[in-house]
């Protein structure tokens, strides 16, 4: 259930400098699954008054924070965790990322301290708004929470979500080793997540390990076959691996299994490139 905001939210200005491989697709994936979170959100408690403010935000971001808010207000105990959990989508709605956070942060407050399955989704949540909001290293210690209350829970799919975005925390702060780590950690948790072996990929490419980034592509590409950004990074390793032939197989690969995808566009002029005989991606 989490990503969360995960796909997350996407960023900030002062993210944007980030690699693109280590930040999720747009903030249209991470309102999506935020709301996905509010639909489901496993143990937090039902809806009760809020039920509502979800229909609001498709409407309106701003009707549907207005509405969570007034959930909140007359909210006691721990229907306070639903009533923030829904205020906290809406502002990342609109990109509100410091209001977001401290909304999901008094939703974790409020869940029991026995729910550690909530309490590590908020918590995650409310680190994924900082990272969007471009504090990184504000969303170290929450992610670092999270991954704690999620251990506790033994919610592994977890586990492994909140390692990938400490991850990109890392990345943000030119934390290379300490994004590796949490990768490692990400891959032991959820063996068969493909993010998280793409993500491990483009991180070794990027340290000029292509041996190792070849084994993680090749990992990430038998889960799913068929994710363009799996297909792109392929052929990013193989071309600077010497080998143009896969390379071009695997960017013909992106054109034909996704063809309207921001990817294809990528691998479209990548391929133009070798035809050219240009520079090299």
């Amino acid at each position: 259930m989490l990503p969360l905001l995960l796909p997350i939210l996407q960023l900030g200005a002062s993210v944007t400098s980030l690699p693109p491989e280590m930040l999720d697709q747009k903030s249209i994936a991470a309102k999506r699954e935020a709301r996905e979170a509010a639909a489901s959100s496993g143990p937090v408690i039902p809806y009760a008054r809020t039920e509502g403010c979800i229909g609001e935000m498709e409407a309106s971001p701003a009707a549907g924070a207005l509405a969570a808010q007034k959930a909140l207000d007359r909210a006691t105990g721990e229907q306070r965790v639903r009533a923030g959990l829904c205020l906290g989508v809406a502002l990342g709605a609109m990109e509100r990322w410091s209001e977001a956070q401290n909304a999901f942060l008094r939703a974790r407050d409020a869940a029991s301290p026995t729910d550690s399955a909530s309490r590590a989704r908020l918590g995650a949540m409310a680190g994924n708004a900082a990272l969007a909001g471009g504090s990184a290293a504000s969303a170290l210690p929450l992610l670092e929470a999270a991954q704690a209350q999620a251990r506790s829970a033994g919610d592994a799919d977890l586990l492994g979500t909140i390692a990938i975005d400490r991850a990109r925390a890392h990345v943000a702060l030119g934390q290379q080793a300490q994004a590796a780590s949490a990768l490692n950690e990400a891959r032991a948790a959820t063996p068969d997540n493909a993010q998280a072996w793409l993500l491990s990929a483009t991180l070794s490419r990027r340290q000029n390990n292509l041996s190792q980034a070849q084994v993680q592509i090749e990992r990430a590409a038998q889960i799913a076959p068929q994710d363009p950004e799996i297909g792109l990074e392929a052929g990013v390793i193989a071309v600077l691996s010497g080998r143009d032939a896969a390379a071009r197989k695997s960017w013909q690969s992106v054109l034909a299994t996704a063809p309207d995808s921001d990817a294809a566009k990528t691998a479209k002029a990548y391929l133009a490139q070798l035809d050219t005989g240009g520079t090299k991606p």
